[in-house]
C-alpha cells in the first residue's frame, strides 16, 4: 500500500490484498481483513471489523463497533450505525464449519441501518431504506421503506433525505427538505 492516499490510525490493522480508496479514514483498533474493497471517502469508525472479501462503495459511513462479515456488499452512501451487525450463516455452530454456506447481503445505495440493528444474512436492504435502531431484519427491505422492531416490520416510507413521507390521495409525497417528489404505487415507492 505504498503511496497510500487514505488515513489509518496507528492501531488499525489492514491485511494484505485490500483496496482502499482515496480519502478514506480508518480509526482506532479497526481490522480490515484480506481482500476487502473499500471505496473513496469512507469513514470506518473505532473497533470495526471488516471481514475478508467485503465490498464497501464510496462514502460509506461505518460507526464504532460494527461487524461487517464476509458476504456483505454495501453500495455508495450507505450508513451503518453504532454497534449494528451483519450475520453470514443462517445456522451457525461452533463445531461445524460452514464457510461454504456464507450468504450474500446487499445494502443498496443511500440506505441507513440504525444503532444496534441486526441484519440476518441473505436479506437485502433497498435504496434509501431506513432500518431503525435495534431492528432485526429477517426479510428483504424495499427501497425507501422504514422498518423497525424485532422482527422488523415496515411502518412507513422515507425520503432520500431521511424524512417520513406522507402521501396524498393520488399517492404523491414531497420531501420538505429536498423538495423531491415520490410516488406510491402498488406498495412500492419511486422518486419522480
Amino acid at each position: 500500500m505504498a503511496n497510500k492516499l487514505f488515513f489509518a490510525h496507528e492501531t488499525a490493522v489492514i491485511d494484505d490484498g485490500c483496496s482502499i480508496g482515496n480519502g478514506t479514514k480508518i480509526w482506532h483498533f479497526s481490522h480490515i481483513m484480506p481482500n476487502c474493497e473499500i471505496g473513496e471517502n469512507c469513514n470506518i469508525g473505532q473497533n470495526v471489523v471488516v471481514s475478508s472479501d467485503v465490498v464497501l462503495g464510496r462514502n460509506v459511513k461505518v460507526q464504532n463497533n460494527v461487524s461487517i462479515y464476509t458476504g456483505v456488499i454495501c453500495e455508495d452512501d450507505v450508513f451503518l450505525g453504532p454497534s449494528m451487525v451483519f450475520t453470514n450463516v443462517i445456522n451457525p455452530r461452533s463445531a461445524i464449519k460452514r464457510r461454504d454456506e456464507f450468504k450474500t447481503t446487499l445494502v443498496k445505495k443511500g440506505a441507513s441501518i440504525g444503532a444496534n440493528a441486526t441484519v440476518i444474512c441473505g436479506n437485502n436492504i433497498g435504496e434509501y431504506a431506513f432500518v431503525g435502531a435495534g431492528a432485526v431484519v429477517t426479510k428483504d427491505v424495499k427501497p425507501f421503506a422504514l422498518v423497525v422492531g424485532n422482527p422488523s416490520k415496515q411502518i412507513g416510507w422515507i425520503s432520500e433525505f431521511g424524512h417520513r413521507l406522507e402521501f396524498d390521495k393520488d399517492g404523491i409525497a414531497t420531501c420538505f427538505e429536498g423538495q423531491e417528489k415520490y410516488q406510491l404505487k402498488n406498495n412500492n415507492v419511486n422518486k419522480i
